[in-house]
C-alpha cells in the first residue's frame, strides 16, 4: 500500500486542525487547513489504496451503497473525535472526503452569532433558515442554537439529519435525532412522521425539494419553531429559491405563507483569519419585519437587499457590514472584505476606504 493507514491520516487531521481530508486516485492525501489545500508528502494513491482506506472507515453495507448508488454519506467516531464522511465513485475508483467535526459543541458566543438571531430562539413558531456554501459552518451554528434551547427551556427538539453530525444529550429539554437512511427514509418523511411525535422545535438538515419545503413551511405555520438550511447566498436568493421550486400556480400561496412564517434568513461565510489562527464567521441577517413580509408577499424580493442594508434598528446586518466589522477588529484582511462582499463598493464606503482600479484599493 502506497499510503499511511487511515487512522494515522485522521490523527494528522486532528494535530493540524484540518477541516477536511481528501482521498483520490492520482494524488497524495490532501488536507484543508484554514481554508487552504495542502498535500501530504506521500506517493500518489492508486485505486487499491483508496479502496482500502474507504473500507477502513465504511461498513460493508455502506460500501455496497457506494457500488450501487455512487456515493454514501455518514458520520463516525474515531480517536475520540467525530467525523463526517462522504465516500463516492470517481472515474470508477473509490474516493473520499472526510470532515473533522469540533470535539465539543461550540457556543453562540464562540461562533459569533448575532444577538438579533439569538433573540429568535424564544419564538414558539416560525422558520429560521441558515444559508451559505458547503463548509460555511451552517450545521455548527444550528447545533449551537439548538443546544442553547435544550439547555434553558423545556421543549421537545426533533432533528432530521443526513448524517447526524453533532450528538446532543437530553438537558432541560428532550432531544431526539433521526438520521435519513437509518431512522427515516427521507427529510420529507422525517417531517411528516415527526409531526406526530409532539415536537416543539424541528430541525431539517436540508431542504432539497419543494415537497420538503412545503412540509417545513406547514410545520412552521402550525405551532413549531422550524430550522433548516439551503445552499444559497443572501436573503433574496434564498426566498426566490424556495418560491421558484414550486409550480407557478402555487407560488402566490407560498409567498403568502413565507411572508407570515419566516422569522429570519441568516447567510454565513467562514473566512481565514488574518493571523492564520483558524477561521472566523461572517453573517448576513434578514429579519422578517412587516416591510420585508410585504416585499415577499408582493413578489418584490429584489428590494430585500436594500431593506437588509438599512434595517440595523431591527437587528439586520448586511454581509458588507459584517465583513467590515471583522476587518476593523483586525480579524480578516481588507482584501478578503472586497473579495467576499456582494457589493465591494458599499463595503469600501463602510470601511472608510475607496476602491481605485479593478482588484486594488487605496486608503483615504
Amino acid at each position: 500500500m502506497a499510503t499511511v493507514p487511515l487512522e494515522d491520516l485522521l490523527r494528522l487531521m486532528i494535530e493540524e486542525n484540518a477541516s477536511d481530508l481528501h482521498i483520490s486516485v492520482g494524488t497524495a492525501p490532501v488536507l484543508r487547513v484554514n481554508g487552504e489545500l495542502a498535500r501530504i508528502k506521500r506517493p500518489a494513491l492508486q485505486p487499491e489504496d483508496t479502496e482500502t482506506l474507504a473500507q477502513a472507515i465504511a461498513s460493508t453495507h455502506q460500501i455496497e451503497r457506494v457500488n450501487t448508488e455512487g456515493t454514501v454519506d455518514f458520520a463516525t467516531s474515531h480517536l475520540g473525535q467525530r467525523f463526517r464522511v462522504s465516500v463516492y465513485r470517481d472515474r470508477g475508483a473509490m474516493a473520499m472526503a472526510v470532515r473533522l467535526l469540533p470535539k465539543h459543541l461550540l457556543t453562540m458566543d464562540e461562533i459569533g452569532i448575532p444577538h438579533s438571531v439569538r433573540k429568535l430562539l424564544d419564538e414558539r413558531q416560525g422558520m429560521i433558515l441558515f444559508t451559505g456554501p458547503t463548509g460555511s459552518g451552517k450545521t455548527t451554528s444550528l447545533a449551537a442554537m439548538l443546544d442553547d434551547i435544550n439547555l434553558r427551556s423545556d421543549r421537545h427538539i426533533l432533528t432530521v439529519e443526513d448524517p447526524i453530525e453533532y450528538i446532543h444529550e437530553h438537558k432541560m429539554g428532550v432531544f431526539n435525532q433521526r438520521e435519513v437512511g437509518t431512522d427515516v427514509p427521507s427529510f420529507l418523511e422525517g417531517i411528516r412522521r415527526g409531526m406526530r411525535q409532539d415536537p416543539d422545535v424541528i430541525l431539517v438538515g436540508e431542504m432539497r425539494d419543494h415537497e420538503t419545503m412545503e412540509a417545513a413551511v406547514t410545520a412552521a405555520e402550525t405551532g413549531h419553531l422550524m430550522f433548516s438550511t439551503l445552499h444559497t447566498t443572501g436573503a433574496t436568493r434564498t426566498v426566490d429559491r424556495i418560491i421558484d421550486s414550486f409550480p407557478s400556480d402555487q407560488q402566490n400561496q407560498v409567498r403568502s405563507q413565507l411572508s407570515s412564517t419566516l422569522r429570519a434568513v441568516v447567510s454565513q461565510l467562514l473566512i481565514p483569519r488574518a493571523d492564520g489562527a483558524g477561521r472566523v464567521a461572517a453573517f448576513e441577517v434578514m429579519i422578517n419585519t412587516p416591510a420585508v413580509a410585504a416585499l415577499i408577499r408582493e413578489n418584490k424580493t429584489y428590494r430585500l437587499t436594500t431593506d437588509v442594508q438599512t434595517g440595523q434598528k431591527y437587528g439586520m446586518v448586511s454581509m458588507e457590514q459584517s465583513l467590515v466589522d471583522l476587518h476593523l477588529q483586525k480579524l480578516i484582511s481588507y482584501e478578503q472584505v472586497l473579495r467576499l462582499s456582494p457589493d465591494p463598493q458599499l463595503a469600501a464606503e463602510l470601511a472608510g476606504k475607496k476602491v481605485s482600479g479593478k482588484g486594488s484599493n487605496s486608503f483615504l
